[in-house]
């Protein structure tokens, strides 16, 4: 999985943390608020967005479309770590790695979470 371009992660960023839909008069609003932004510009990469399976797009009133994420901020974030995995031969090691670097709140975290996989898999 790639990461996402600046743009790209600006307009994901502001719909993950409405957790609503948006237009892109929306988007671009907010943007601008720190930088200025073309409205055509926002538009052209929500629809990237769109057929790279990111964004569902629906028929609002009117003209204009409205976008809304396909997947959580969350699943983003876990696609691009089991990526980051792949790169290394040795994928134990990198993981060990990665682990040693969490704070205790997240190792009590991941002990939760590999908890609930094994009782999922024991199942």
């Amino acid at each position: 999985m790639r990461r996402l371009g600046e743009l790209e992660a600006e307009i994901m960023d502001r719909l993950w943390r409405w957790r609503r839909p948006a237009t892109v008069r929306d988007i671009v609003d907010d943007i601008n608020r720190t930088r200025p932004v073309a409205y055509t510009t926002v538009m052209t990469v929500a629809n990237i967005l769109q057929a790279k399976g990111w964004l569902l797009r629906e028929q609002k009133e009117g003209r204009a479309w409205l976008y809304e994420p396909v997947r959580t901020r969350e699943e983003y974030s876990a696609a691009l770590m089991e990526d980051a995995l792949s790169a290394s031969e040795d994928r134990p090691v990198a993981l060990a790695h990665f682990v040693g670097r969490m704070s205790p709140a997240e190792i009590a975290a991941l002990r939760k979470a590999l908890r609930g996989a094994e009782r999922h898999t024991d199942a």
